[in-house]
């Protein structure tokens, strides 16, 4: 037997060493992230090759190794020329996985998934977030390992197959050996089966990144965690049908009908307020501001990202693991709208964002909610434009100023305003911290320090409601470990509140529509998600939030966070508690989207 029909276990050693070259490369990639050891490189190792590895490259050598079986019976049979296309194919695309795995990982801390899909229609959102320099050094990378991938294979594959055997016995021997690893490779294969160590990091470096991507489909999912009579007994009372009950001598404001400023701040998480155990030193203004308004100690976003952080406070719903309810235009008929809700109520409405708002669908979404007037960066000068993004938060915190100045006095109405310099790439026109992270964050909060102390100094002031909160956290220092990733500040402030105060009761980013409702004496039986959560009918206090790999429950007993791709749960802070896993289980199995 020739050693050119060998080709096939030369391949298949080729693909396990690429598939463990970009594990280390993952890891040393994101080693700012965590640290690990030697060791921890080894198990990590070890782990990926026994749940994944042997099984995605038996099946990526499929069509190799069907080629060859025809290759072994027809004699000059062109087997390079027929297989080179695949190669082609097979390379371009687990390059991209590998490398796009290993390069968003940074950002986002979770494996890659279809997720990526979503986001890939507005590639502007990639690139206003990094330099140029960072785009090509990911692109050689990225080129790199196709040819490291490409080139081996068509160069070991022989142009032709010739056999010193029977053809016959020749493949029955091939034919045992790969059924033989596929049904080994398959029987252990299993994602949870990587999830080896209690942390995260290393449980993800050692998911095989084109198995991920691969399982992470469709992105709608069906999930199934309880029996239909367990899931409806833990998901019964969550979220109560009337918490209409607030009277008006017992509300936050001093009229059922302010004006209505809401902020929405980029990321801006409680990592970055120290009133919420933040760092100290990066937005002296909530500090300065808090103890002037309403704070919400206990306020959680519902997401991780704007697209999913903007459908839960404008329309007050819930988020989904993987679904953005932004983009998904079919499902806007079905959805509330504070800005609609407000507008029936005699409000005029519009929404500011120095951005570009083709972004995700953003402009369709908030027309279909009713905001009548939108406000993107082509309101604003070439001379204004600071980034790639758009136009930075100082500016447009003062024609947010400007606009409300010149706002009839007798009128009610509401604005959006919607930050963004507290961004990638983190360019902004101000240098007090020297993390340029860190420094971006205290930008946008001296911008919105300024913005507040401009508006008191108006007439409009003694009726408005300014809110101010995030669209969703950052992972600085953190990770999805962290329930402190979606803990978040909220604070209402204006001339419309009755007094400052500190609220402990839990609270979703999605039940800002019905409490804000509520307290203006509006109804809102058609948000569904969105609870008031002063009624006297809120008995049991909870947040519930989500990431495309997890779901978090926390109430007063705790915290817990479910991994929903291993069936692993992630965290449990003060101790276990099966109940919330259990009720975190049931609202993600009601929604079932």
């Amino acid at each position: 037997m020739k050693r050119s029909i060998h080709f096939l276990e030369t391949l298949f050693c080729l693909l396990l060493l690429i598939f463990a070259a970009g594990r280390v490369g993952f890891m040393l990639y994101n080693r700012h992230i965590e640290t690990f050891s030697f060791f921890d490189v080894l198990h990590v190792l070890r782990t990926g090759l026994l749940s994944h590895d042997i099984f995605i490259v038996a099946l990526l050598l499929v069509v190799p190794w069907l080629a060859a079986l025809v290759a072994v019976r027809r004699k000059g049979f062109p087997l390079r020329a027929i297989l080179t296309p695949y190669y082609i194919l097979m390379g371009v695309a687990v390059s991209l996985i590998i490398v796009a795995d290993i390069v968003m990982y940074e950002f986002w801390q979770f494996k890659l998934s279809a997720v990526v899909l979503s986001y890939a229609a507005s590639p502007e959102g990639v690139t206003n977030s990094v330099s140029v320099w960072f785009l090509l050094l990911r692109i050689f990378m990225l080129v790199a390992l196709m040819l490291l991938l490409i080139v081996p294979c068509v160069c070991l594959t022989p142009k032709h197959l010739e056999c010193s055997v029977p053809a016959r016995l020749w493949m029955r021997n091939i034919t045992i050996i790969w059924t033989f690893i596929l049904f080994i490779s398959l029987f252990f294969m299993r994602i949870g089966d990587a999830y080896f160590s209690p942390r995260l990091f290393l449980n993800h470096a050692a998911v095989n990144p084109v198995y991920a991507f691969a399982t992470s489909f469709p992105m709608e999912k069906s999930y199934t965690f309880l029996e239909p009579e367990e899931q409806a007994e833990a998901f019964r009372d969550l979220y109560p049908e009337k918490t209409e009950d607030i009277l008006p001598s017992d509300t936050l404001l001093r009229t059922q009908r302010p004006n209505i400023l809401i902020v929405l701040i980029e990321s801006f998480g409680g990592k970055f307020v120290k009133e919420l155990g933040g760092l100290p030193d990066v937005s002296p203004n909530w500090s300065r501001l808090i103890p002037e308004g309403i704070f919400w100690e206990n306020y959680y976003s519902n997401s991780f990202r704007t697209d999913r952080g903007t459908v839960s406070t404008y329309s007050g719903w819930i988020s989904y693991p993987t679904v953005s309810l932004m983009k998904h235009t079919k499902c806007h008929e079905q959805l509330p709208s504070i800005a609609k809700t407000l507008s029936d109520n005699g409000y005029t409405t519009s929404y500011l964002y120095a951005g570009d708002m083709t972004n995700m669908g953003k402009a369709e979404y908030l027309r279909n909610m009713h905001f009548q007037q939108l406000l993107d960066h082509t309101a604003f000068t070439a001379d204004e434009l600071s980034t790639g993004w758009g136009v930075n938060d100082s500016i447009s915190a003062m024609k947010a100023y400007h606009l409300i100045a010149e706002t009839d006095s007798t009128a009610h109405w509401l604005m959006a305003y919607q930050t963004l310099s507290s961004h990638e790439p983190w360019i902004v026109p101000y240098h007090r911290l020297e993390d340029e992270k860190l420094n971006a964050f205290a930008f946008t909060d001296h911008c919105l320090g300024q913005l507040v102390d401009s508006l008191k100094t108006l007439p409009q002031w003694d009726n408005m409601l300014v809110i101010m909160l995030p669209d969703h956290g950052f992972l600085y220092e953190q990770s999805y470990e962290d329930p402190e990733f979606f803990h978040s500040p909220m604070l209402w402030l204006g001339g419309a509140i009755r007094e400052p105060r500190r609220m402990r009761v839990f609270m979703n980013q999605s039940d800002l529509a019905a409490t804000m409702l509520s307290q203006m004496g509006i109804g809102h039986d058609d948000y569904p998600w969105s609870r008031n959560v002063l009624s006297a009918h809120y008995k049991y206090p909870f947040v519930y939030c989500n990431f495309p790999a997890g779901i978090l429950f926390a109430d007063s007993t705790g915290v817990s966070i479910f991994d929903i791709i291993a069936g692993e749960v992630i965290t449990e802070l003060p101790v276990s508690s099966p109940d919330r896993i259990r009720k975190a289980q049931a609202i993600l199995q009601e929604t079932n989207y």
